[in-house]
This record gives structure tokens, C-alpha cells and sequence, in this order.
């Protein structure tokens, strides 16, 4: 009872915590499902203070159309189709017109068999286990169009298992499981790669 009692506060504080960074904010930078990342001038946020799939939850932190920008790293392989239905048209409702959330989860389509091993839906690697959708550029790239929004593909792996790569900012959102900054890279820059996507709100 007194722990449900403190965690129930402590989330109260963090939302709090998180609407004044809001506030204050004069671009409404916002990290989903950060896990204790946190970016010059990004706000992080995390579950349960923000719940990606309630409405109300984003209710509870933001105005409809005052997000500039959201950026989430592997946080969407983690929702089942529903959920992640429910997550696009979230964002939508809450991102302003011309903005965007970067989006980076493991890629279905990238050519090394014992990565795919991994990151599979309950695959051998660190928190596979709780994995459940394997997305590749099409199935992604779909889901997002047919919630509305426009694509802009900066790395992927295609169906002939060749790598693609399209410059990116990382001032625009820091991916660290990328080709270039994932630290298992340093001998090959294939080593371990996401499917990066920019969704962004007509």
C-alpha cells in the first residue's frame, strides 16, 4: 500500500517534472521511452508518467498540435500492432504541422542472420524477449503512410539485403544504434544498424 502510495506520487512528479520543462520549452523537443537518456534541449519522458498508447496520458502532458518534435529508439518493437495504431495517431493528433517523430527500431531486412536471431520477436538478444512486431522498411514505412503521415527513409536495409543511408542531422534526433555511432561498428559498420524513419506531420 505505502509503495503504491510513493510510486503513484513519484509519477505525479514526474509529470509535473515534465510540464514545466514543457512550459518552458520554446521548441517542444520530447524523448519517448527514454530509459534514463537524456539530450541537450530534448525532454525525456518514460512509462508510466507518459503512456504512448492513452490519449488521455498525452492529455495529461501536452496541447494537441504543441509538439515540435519526437524522437524514439527502439521503443516501438515493444507494442503490439494495436498499440502501435494507437501510438501513430497519438502523435499525430499531437505534433504540429511539419513536424516529425524520428523513429528507430531493428531492421527485419538487415542481412546478418544471427542479428535477425537477435532482435526477433523473442530472439536471444537484450530485451528480445518482450519484442513483438520485426519491422522492415515496407511494413514500417506503410503503417506510418496510412496513418497519414509523409516518410523520409534515412537508414535501412532492403529485401536484396543491401544497406541504404541518407544524410542525417543528429541535432534533428540522436539515434546511438546507428551505423554510425553503435559502438559494435568499429570494425564493421554493419555490425548493428536500425531501420531509421522520419514520420512528419503534413
Amino acid at each position: 500500500m505505502v509503495m503504491d502510495l510513493l510510486r503513484a506520487v513519484k509519477i505525479l512528479v514526474y509529470r509535473g517534472v515534465i510540464r514545466i520543462c514543457v512550459l518552458k520549452a520554446d521548441v517542444v523537443r520530447v524523448v519517448l521511452g527514454a530509459g534514463g537518456t537524456s539530450y541537450p534541449g530534448w525532454i525525456s519522458t518514460d512509462y508510466p508518467a507518459l503512456d504512448v498508447v492513452d490519449e488521455k496520458s498525452w492529455g495529461r502532458l501536452f496541447k494537441p498540435g504543441q509538439v515540435d518534435t519526437l524522437l524514439s529508439e527502439h521503443v516501438f518493437e515493444h507494442l503490439t500492432d494495436d498499440q502501435m495504431l494507437a501510438t501513430v495517431a497519438n502523435i499525430y493528433r499531437y505534433l504540429k504541422s511539419g513536424g516529425y517523430i524520428r523513429i528507430a527500431v531493428p531492421d527485419g531486412f538487415h542481412a546478418d542472420a544471427d542479428y535477425i536471431a537477435q532482435v526477433k520477436p523473442g530472439g536471444y538478444g537484450p530485451g528480445a524477449d518482450d519484442h513483438k512486431v520485426l519491422y522492415n522498411y515496407k511494413t514500417l514505412s506503410s503503417l506510418l503512410e496510412n496513418a497519414g503521415y509523409k516518410i523520409r527513409l534515412l537508414e535501412w536495409f532492403d529485401e536484396q539485403g543491401k544497406f541504404h543511408y541518407e544524410s542525417w542531422d543528429t541535432v534533428d534526433g540522436f539515434i546511438k544504434r546507428s551505423t554510425r555511432f553503435d559502438q559494435r561498428n568499429q570494425i564493421n559498420p554493419m555490425t548493428y544498424t536500425s531501420l531509421i524513419i522520419d514520420a512528419i506531420k503534413p
